[in-house]
């Protein structure tokens, strides 16, 4: 028999609407509670933010300084980031299975540092993506290069294998040595990664009109890294990417090449996710690199 109703059962609080609230994220309040969850694992909820760690440079590099040893150099500094973008094959080989940060998978790959590199093709099946417990795909996409149709359709198929995963897709906008790296050119490659689906775009920035490129594309941007650079000059970089309305940053080399990763990636949390002002984050990274030196001689 079912126990008799109660005056505390019967509290449906009637008088308070159910919530509506929308997504934390730009452009991502329509997509599908799947979709939204996995995004959740690269962006903070609370921050709206995210720091991912950007170490899929061997798909066409192979053993890049500081990438040499997946285990030694970047497994440490993986509780640190907010999410992972690499390939599948270091993800099977050296990720801890108990990480549980984001996983974005690099999808493209096909030509060498050798050869021409924006001749890309997928690499990667959806079903492969599930079974890796993807949070989104990668792709690059040549705006204004020889093979600029081949690497958006790369990425249109990208986003319908996505959408019916709910995995989402990351245009990466690649900037050929003939293109010139400018507010224009950077507006004209995220707007056509957003309008063609892409989840979210990782681009450059542009020291001018940066507020222009994320103001006008209706998706989240995050920040790449770029060519290393001094600590205070990257932290700088990743400080003036938010304030301008990026959604974070997708940092490698200025992170695994610096001489403290750990602490490095320490200070760009500080910049991401808690707006330091970039001298601050770069005192807290000369405090733990001076710590872990300490540690390491004793």
């Amino acid at each position: 028999m079912p126990e008799a109703d109660s005056a505390a059962a019967k509290q449906f609080h009637t008088d308070v609407p159910a919530s509506t609230e929308g997504y934390f994220l730009k452009g991502s309040n329509n997509l599908d509670w799947g979709m939204k969850n996995r995004l959740a694992q690269i962006f903070d909820p609370d921050s709206g933010r995210a720091v991912m760690l950007a170490f899929d440079h061997g798909y066409f590099q192979g053993p890049t300084t500081g990438l040499e040893r997946i285990d030694l150099n970047i497994v440490p500094l993986a509780p640190y980031a907010d999410a992972l973008m690499l390939t599948r094959g270091i993800l099977r080989s050296c990720i801890p299975p108990t990480y549980r940060g984001g996983i974005v998978l690099r999808a493209s790959g096909g030509p060498s540092i050798l050869k021409e590199l924006s001749d890309e093709e997928l690499a990667i099946g959806i079903d492969e993506a599930v079974r890796l417990n993807a949070s989104a795909l990668a792709v690059q996409v040549f705006v204004g290069g020889e093979y600029e149709t081949k690497s958006i359709h790369n990425l249109t198929r990208l986003v319908d294998m996505g959408n019916r995963a709910g995995i989402a897709t990351l245009a990466v906008t690649a900037v050929g040595k003939e293109m010139v790296r400018d507010a224009r050119y950077i507006r004209l490659a995220t707007r056509i990664c957003a309008e063609l689906g892409a989840t979210f775009v990782k681009t450059y920035y542009v020291p001018d009109g940066f507020d222009t490129v994320t103001a006008g594309c209706p998706v989240p941007i995050v920040m790449a890294g770029g060519k290393k650079l001094p600590e205070l000059d990257a932290l700088r970089l990743a400080h003036d990417a938010v304030r301008q309305g990026a959604a974070g940053v997708d940092m490698g080399r200025n992170i695994f090449q610096s001489e403290c990763p750990r602490a490095m990636i320490q200070a760009v949390r500080k910049v991401v996710h808690e707006n330091a002002a970039p001298e601050a984050a770069h005192q807290v990274y000369l405090a733990l690199k001076d710590g872990e030196k300490k540690t390491a001689a004793e």
